[in-house]
């Protein structure tokens, strides 16, 4: 069955009122939206970092002729710039070592040896004026006083070169405590003696064993410790500057990669740039190892003719001081400290001479080898001469005193009577202090000349390397300039 279709009209005479169509009218415009902030993006687990992007730009850089270029321009400068920079810090150090050797150490390390000789020279004359007794001559008491005022200036030098609360400071300090103590005990001794009371004996042995037991092993480590600052210095200076030299190969390597590759590239022979910086590089690294060949050489001479020499003769003259403060207290304790030899007992300081007689003869021997010219030579072998002359004369006193004669055993000591072992020490001393002097000057020469070697190079090499460096930058940026 067929269904009419429907119609959506209302029917006839339905009573449904039309509603007439109302038109739009457009009202006025809204207002705008104020911009707020702007959205921020999380960072989320994949987002890429600054370094990671850099990388990205670097490589895509390099992909390019210019790009590849402007990099080894920046890694030519960067690497000739570096090896002047090193080669000046390590050159800086080693000259300040030079100076150091020629300027500080190697004087402390004297000054130090003065203030030891001194100490015992004070010592050997303090004991000499004793036995004179009332012949005391007055060159005995102004050459005692000399020696501790010598030690009492030296002292203040190495205090005011010392590092406070170092060792050495503290050594110095209780030298200086010592000093004072040791003066009084000396003085007491003498004002006793003059009055002839043997009790002064007692104050100069006492005096004795402070010097002998407690200032000079002082001074010696106060010695041994500028002697080590010294042998520092000297390895500090000698040090070759391998860092430098490895970068400054390493520059040059990469100069000469740079040309060769302008080179198969372009065909061209030369870059202007690139040669003034590979020549630069070359006199810096032929001025490094020249200069400090130079130096060390300069260095060592002023070691095995200045320095070693110089510790010897110290040694030779503190031994000689100590036999003859050994040889006067011999006769002034008249045998009433004794030690034990092999089985039998001996005077303590007949005994202390005969020791550091036989360290003057070997230590003189040793001088003398070491000596490199006749005018080092001389002074030792005078010395030696003198020596043996003492030796001789310190025989027949000690067989004077041995047989009771102490009179004449004195005389033969202090200088009074004929052949005085005093004139043999005298003599042995002042050729000791001419050999010391001879050998200070060949240490200053060959130092300073070891030091003179490195001037001007830190500073040389520090402007070299900035023309280096600007050198590269401008051979790479004429290549670059071909591009645009």
């Amino acid at each position: 069955m067929t269904h009419p279709p429907k119609s959506s009209a209302a029917p006839p005479g339905s009573s449904v009122p039309t509603v007439p169509a109302v038109p739009h009218r457009p009202g006025p415009p809204a207002p705008p939206t104020p911009p707020g902030p702007a959205a921020v993006p999380e960072a989320g687990p994949g987002r890429r970092t600054a370094f990671a992007e850099g990388v990205d730009q670097l490589r895509a850089a390099a992909t390019t002729e210019p790009g590849r270029l402007r990099i080894i321009g920046a890694l030519l400068a960067l690497l000739v710039v570096g090896f002047g920079a090193v080669a000046a810090w390590q050159m800086t150090d080693r000259a300040s070592a030079a100076d150091d050797v020629l300027n500080s150490s190697q004087p402390l390390s004297s000054a130090a040896a003065d203030i030891y000789s001194s100490l015992a020279d004070a010592n050997t004359q303090a004991a000499s004026g004793y036995l004179a007794g009332p012949q005391e001559k007055p060159a005995m008491r102004e050459q005692y006083q000399k020696d501790i005022d010598n030690a009492a200036a030296k002292l203040v030098t190495a205090a005011a070169n010392s590092k406070s609360g170092s060792e050495s400071a503290k050594t110095i300090a209780d030298l200086n405590k010592l000093l004072p103590t040791y003066k009084g005990l000396v003085e007491t001794a003498r004002a006793n003696n003059r009055l002839g009371y043997p009790v002064g004996g007692a104050y100069l042995r006492l005096a004795n064993e402070t010097m002998q037991q407690e200032m000079l092993p002082k001074a010696e480590r106060l010695y041994e410790r500028e002697n080590q600052r010294l042998n520092s210095d000297y390895a500090d200076a000698k040090s070759f500057p391998w860092a430098a030299a490895g970068l400054g190969v390493l520059a040059l390597a990469a100069l000469v990669w740079a040309q060769r590759r302008n080179y198969l590239r372009t065909n061209r022979v030369l870059n202007h740039g690139l040669v003034t910086a590979s020549a630069v590089s070359v006199v810096v690294l032929l001025w490094i190892t020249v200069g400090h060949t130079v130096a060390r050489v300069g260095l060592n001479d002023s070691y095995d003719h200045g320095v070693r020499s110089l510790n010897v003769l110290h040694d030779a003259r503190i031994a000689s001081l100590t036999a003859r403060s050994d040889e006067n207290l011999a006769l002034i304790r008249r045998g009433a400290d004794t030690t034990k030899v092999g089985e039998e007992q001996k005077d303590a300081y007949a005994v202390g001479y005969d020791t550091q007689i036989a360290d003057l003869a070997a230590k003189l021997d040793q001088a003398g080898s070491l000596a490199d010219d006749s005018a080092g030579r001389k002074p030792v072998t005078e010395a030696n001469g003198f020596m043996k002359v003492w030796k001789q004369r310190h025989t027949v006193a000690q067989d004077k005193s041995d047989a009771g004669e102490y009179q004449v055993a004195r005389d033969k000591v202090i200088g009074v009577g004929p052949d005085p072992t005093s004139v043999c020490f005298e003599n042995v001393d002042a050729a000791l202090v001419k050999a010391l002097g001879h050998e200070q000057t060949e240490f200053q020469q060959a130092a300073t000349g070891g030091r003179d070697a490195l001037t001007g190079l830190p500073y040389g090499a520090a402007i070299l390397a900035v023309l280096g460096a600007s050198g590269a930058v401008l051979g790479i940026g004429r290549r670059l300039s071909e591009y645009r």
